[in-house]
């Protein structure tokens, strides 16, 4: 496949933010969302786009209103730092990933901790929804990556994953896959029914793996590496298509996204955001305002609006918005 058949494929990832392709971002500092004690781990915009929920090594989660920064109420009930946060489709429900080793379910509504999962041996550090919300991945410290009925808090499957702990878990569009990456330097596609591993990608040095996630239409696969290299794969072939560099990642996992369709955005060592035209590989717009590691992004799914947070000598998340936008 060829990069023009990529670029032909990703434009018509269906996205309502998105607009003219020759467009460059011209992303504003909105709001600042004080409240976390200790670092951001994580933020993630709900599929309605009306909150925001961040995470923290404070062992807390926040929920913000997405729209005007507001905070709305923090989920308490970890005993240690929380890595990542999911929600479910239907913007009720998110579950938390911890260093004590368990997930928990939460209800936004109501702010009741409904289930706590129990089962990985060491820290628990990302975690993902199925599009029905009725399956819940995720990976570990303990090197592997678990299955869960979200109804019963059963986990169904442990997948033996990686040989190094596992940085993140994701599910593709109609949740039939699951990808996971790791500190090995693999990343996997998985089978979700079978748990059978259908794919090993590997690059050629190895690096170890910081981040995964599918793309929108389910083509392809952006991996964060601690290489400073963001990278798209076509998985079907396992080639590497495009390498996004500018940002300095070689320590922390550090989150990345796609925006409108059209950009990539991540975070970075250098606390900054980067965004980067997804097809050129051009870094278009460098978002400063952070003064410490900008570990977590996440963008809204309808509007253009992109989340960050930051390490501990920041704490704070900030949401940025294009000027353009109303």
């Amino acid at each position: 496949m060829t990069e023009n058949e990529v670029d032909s494929h990703l434009k018509s990832v269906p996205t309502s933010a998105a607009s003219s392709t020759k467009s460059k971002p011209r992303y504003g500092l909105k709001y600042t969302l004080e409240g976390h004690k200790k670092a951001v781990s994580s933020v993630e915009f709900s599929p309605d786009g009306k909150w925001l929920a961040s995470t923290s090594a404070d062992k807390s989660t926040k929920i913000w209103n997405a729209l005007d920064g507001r905070f709305e109420q923090s989920l308490e009930d970890h005993a240690q730092g929380i890595s990542d946060v999911a929600w479910t489709s239907d913007s009720k429900f998110i579950a938390t990933a911890s260093d004590d080793k368990t997930i928990k379910i939460w209800d936004v509504g109501t702010g009741e901790m409904l289930k706590t999962l129990k089962g990985h041996a060491n820290y628990v550090f990302c975690v993902n929804f199925n599009p029905q919300s009725n399956l819940l991945v995720s990976g570990s410290y303990d090197e592997s990556v678990r299955v869960w009925d979200v109804k019963t808090g059963n986990c169904i499957k442990i997948l033996p994953a990686h040989s190094d702990p596992v940085t993140a878990v994701n599910f593709n569009r109609d949740g039939t896959l699951i990808v996971s990456g790791s500190y090995d330097g693999l990343c996997r596609i998985w089978d979700t029914s079978s748990g059978q591993c259908l794919k090993t990608i590997i690059g050629d040095d190895n690096p170890p793996v910081s981040f995964v996630k599918f793309s929108p239409n389910g083509k392809y696969i952006l991996t964060g590496a601690l290489d400073n290299k963001i990278r798209l794969w076509n998985f079907n072939n396992s080639k590497c298509l495009k390498t996004y560099t500018g940002h300095k990642n070689e320590k922390y996992c550090i989150f990345s996204s796609f925006a409108s369709g059209r950009w990539i955005v991540s975070g970075s060592e250098d606390n900054n955001v980067y965004i980067w035209d997804l097809q050129t590989k051009e870094v278009l717009q460098k978002l400063e305002g952070h003064s410490d590691v900008v570990i977590a992004v996440s963008c809204h799914p309808s509007e253009n609006i992109i989340a960050s947070g930051a390490m501990k000598n920041d704490r704070t998340v900030k949401i940025w918005k294009e000027e353009s936008a109303p």
